[in-house]
């Protein structure tokens, strides 16, 4: 499998060969095994107080008055998980371990099956993303992407490839949030667009676009590959993120 190398204007460069990674069979249920234990073992642990409910004197008057057996204060029950204050039954405990376990080949397969299916048009545009017909994937651009520092040197770019789209999709489909979460300065969401995957530190000049995310290809995982766990994200490589992501 071959790929056509872009430059900075968007023409082309040159061809290269796809490793062998990039012809991974499509496994959707390990790339969600994957992504799923990601998410689980980064939880942050929480739990009821041990002594919620608890903090009271009441106590039971016992049988021979008529009354339930349930601790009592000022004529009314407490402590009893059915009373009103009173503890849980089976509070969640914060010494439970919410993590998840997958094996490491399974989840090194997932990573080469999620890298595999950036290059399937099929799946990235099932996935809504959004770009030119014509294009060519995975889309592949020269190591001077690289040393881009400006935002717009990088929107260009991607207009020239045909890929803008896809951040334009991102950015109209900013919404608030539901849920509490939006007063905790998590008031918005919005789908993930364009995956940029380089070989050296992550460009800043790409980072703040709607939707995108910037990973090297020694770390990109299948998190990133396949955000809520449906693979097929539109990714950006370099030349040398190419080479790289072959020993994955």
């Amino acid at each position: 499998m071959k790929a056509t190398i872009r430059d900075l204007s968007g023409d082309d460069a040159g061809t290269l060969d796809l490793p062998e990674v990039f012809e991974t069979a499509y496994r959707p249920d390990l790339i969600e095994r994957a992504v799923v234990a990601a998410q689980a073992n980064r939880k942050q642990a929480y739990g009821a107080d041990p002594y919620a409910g608890l903090r009271t004197p009441a106590e039971s008057f016992g049988s021979g008055r008529g009354m339930s057996h349930d601790p009592r204060e000022n004529g009314r029950a407490r402590r009893v998980p059915h009373a009103v204050s009173g503890r849980r039954a089976h509070p969640p405990k914060a010494e439970k371990d919410q993590g998840k376990d997958i094996n490491d080949k399974e989840r090194k397969l997932a990573v080469r099956s999620a890298i595999a299916a950036t290059t399937d048009a099929e799946i990235v545009a099932d996935r809504g993303h959004e770009f030119d017909d014509g294009v060519e994937l995975p889309v592949v651009v020269s190591d001077d992407f690289e040393d881009l520092v400006k935002t717009r040197e990088v929107v260009d770019l991607l207009e020239s490839l045909g890929v803008h789209a896809d951040i334009e999709r991102s950015d109209e489909n900013k919404k608030v949030k539901a849920g509490r979460g939006k007063t905790r300065g998590r008031k918005y969401t919005r789908p993930k667009s364009i995956l940029f995957v380089t070989s050296a530190a992550p460009s800043k000049a790409a980072r703040n676009l709607p939707g995108a995310d910037v990973v090297t290809a020694d770390n990109v995982s299948a998190e990133d590959l396949a955000p809520g766990t449906h693979a097929g994200r539109l990714t950006l490589y370099t030349e040398s993120a190419i080479e790289e992501v072959a020993n994955r």
